[in-house]
């Protein structure tokens, strides 16, 4: 358990709203996004990416410390704290140099123990919030390592960031959201507030509502989602961004509870983490009947039986020997490989039939 406080004191269960462009990309974009959402009076936290840390060093990689000065006058103008994305120490030292206090650390930085104890070292002794968003890759042990870092030195202001992971089944989805990994995170650290970043997640603002409703019915803490003035002159992630408007609609249209109840939430997880396996399951099927194909064209190209009686033993006791180690019933499982054998045995007697 780590000590955990607010990033910024709600009333209690109160979701916690994140907002703002993907990137400044000049003082005319920043201020006209920042006004329409404060206007609108719905956002706790105005975000703005200053540093990119992107793929190609010909893609937009932000316009630096010129931004904070933007970010200072909105910060005074509108009462509304920014959060930026940081990569390193030196960011963060200039940052606080223009009163920001709120920091996020991207993926791709989580995923380096190094880049996150050199910030960890950086903000010892500072009164700042820092914010950590999932690893590219799937996880769980490394997010839990970075919030370790940061609260090894002191800070306890601190949240996470669910926006998807990069998986090799991704579905409509620009990153996969895997949620039975945040939903273990919840598990194992109730103290850390979850965030959803449904931009990232979707890759296109169609689909944040329902990657965003999805996140709140899961009990999640708050959202943090990209809103640009003019989404299609943007520089980065163009398509993924909300107009004020559009975010404005959004929020209207949400369910955003602030009763709860705990044991519905807690049933209504389990059968996420359900929900994921049973995919996982179907794409692993998948998987071994593409293999099983495989198998019959090569048996048909040799002129090899279809059943081999000691192959077929030698997977049954392979399985016994896991159902022992992972505690299975073995009947049940064998039922299930029976039932395995014989589509397998199916599938390679219409290979076998087809014409060469």
């Amino acid at each position: 358990m780590f000590v955990v406080h607010p990033i910024i004191q709600k009333k209690k269960n109160q979701r916690l709203l994140i907002a703002g462009p993907c990137g400044a990309e000049s003082e005319e974009q920043v201020f006209a996004t920042a006004a329409a959402l404060h206007q609108q009076g719905n956002i706790d936290l105005f975000r703005c990416g200053i540093w990119k840390p992107r793929s190609s060093p010909k893609s937009f990689e932000g316009v630096g410390e010129n931004a904070l000065v933007w970010l200072q006058e909105i910060q005074k103008k509108y009462q509304i704290q920014s959060c930026i994305e940081i990569v390193s120490p030196q960011h963060l030292e200039i940052a606080l140099r223009y009163n920001i206090t709120h920091f996020w650390i991207g993926a791709r930085t989580t995923v380096n123990p190094f880049l996150v104890q050199g910030i960890a070292d950086a903000v010892a002794g500072t009164d700042i919030s820092i914010m950590i968003k999932n690893p590219i890759a799937p996880d769980i042990n490394l997010w839990i390592g970075a919030f370790e870092r940061f609260a090894k030195l002191g800070i306890t202001k601190m949240a996470a960031i669910h926006r998807g992971f990069l998986t090799s089944e991704t579905g409509v989805y620009r990153n996969n959201p895997l949620w039975k990994i945040p939903i273990e995170l919840k598990r194992l650290h109730p103290e850390i507030p979850i965030f959803c970043d449904p931009s990232h997640i979707a890759g296109d603002k169609k689909y944040i509502y329902e990657i965003a409703q999805k996140a709140l019915f899961l009990g999640t803490d708050g959202l943090m989602i990209e809103v640009h003035q003019t989404p299609e002159n943007s520089l980065s992630d163009k398509n993924q961004q909300l107009t004020p408007n559009e975010f404005a609609q959004l929020i209207h249209s949400l369910n955003i509870s602030t009763a709860t109840n705990t044991q519905d939430t807690l049933l209504q997880q389990y059968r996420e983490i359900i929900d994921e396996l049973d995919k996982e399951i179907c794409l692993i099927l998948s998987k071994r009947f593409e293999a099983v194909k495989q198998i019959a064209n090569y048996k048909k190209e040799k002129n090899i039986s279809l059943s081999q009686i000691d192959r077929w033993k030698q997977v049954m006791e392979n399985i016994y020997k896991e159902c022992e180690n992972k505690h299975i019933d073995i009947s049940f499982m064998k039922k299930i490989m029976e039932l395995l054998h014989e589509e397998s045995i199916r599938i390679q007697e219409n290979i076998t039939k087809e014409k060469i």
